[in-house]
């Protein structure tokens, strides 16, 4: 996911620590963590929309070894020079169910952390409180859109040894989580648009120039 428009930028790895009930911690030694993948990592350009990676649901991550250890160091790497705050893997041509993130939530904190086969929690009616803001993605470079999203989101999925996980957040975090799991069901957040505002993000997307590598679709 891109940064919001108002480029809200983060303050200043391994395995999470767990709190009761399974949910991580992925607020502690943000920093060391984000900086130890990235370092070994090496950034890659990032798919755009119209490469049929991005249109279609990934496999599941099934083996959990030094390919995705490495891969997830890559999508660090690749966050950081797209300055994006979260990343799945298809935004980098890879075809398996693994996004990164490095997102601030609405109160300032800084989340990091990585899921794998990510699997949204339904939420009840009484819980569904629409937050309107502007979205973006790198795999949309330079365009915005408003778009309603659930101001809390929970994600279910397994870390990077294959271990179970939950993960939460609110406001701009809960839309991180939402934005990046979508990805790996072949959904855009353009998808989600009305034809009129889709529209809009693609000229938007068509008229400016990305401040990244992208890879150009044949």
């Amino acid at each position: 996911m891109a940064q919001q428009e108002t480029d809200q930028q983060v303050n200043e790895g391994s395995a999470l620590p767990e709190v009761e009930d399974g949910y991580v911690v992925d607020t502690e030694d943000c920093e060391e963590r984000e900086r130890a993948h990235r370092e070994r990592g090496t950034a890659r350009p990032i798919t755009v929309v119209g490469n049929p990676v991005l249109h279609k649901e990934c496999q599941d991550v099934t083996a959990f070894d030094d390919e995705l250890a490495a891969l997830v160091d890559d999508m660090f790497a690749s966050q950081r020079a797209a300055e994006g705050v979260g990343l799945a893997a298809n935004q980098i041509g890879v075809d398996r169910k693994v996004f990164v993130y490095d997102c601030m939530d609405d109160s300032g904190t800084r989340h990091v952390g990585v899921v794998c086969n990510p699997v949204l929690v339904e939420l009840p009616a009484e819980r569904r409180n629409l937050d309107d803001s502007n979205e973006g993605c790198l795999s949309v470079p330079t365009a915005y859109a408003s778009l309603a999203r659930p101001d809390y989101a929970e994600v279910t999925g397994q870390d990077i040894q294959g271990n179970p996980i939950k993960v939460r957040g609110t406001g701009y975090f809960a839309r991180c989580l939402q934005h990046e799991t979508d990805h790996l069901y072949g959904y855009l957040y353009i998808d989600r648009l009305s034809k009129r505002d889709r529209k809009d993000a693609l000229r938007q997307m068509e008229e400016g120039t990305p401040r990244y590598e992208t890879v150009p679709n044949d």
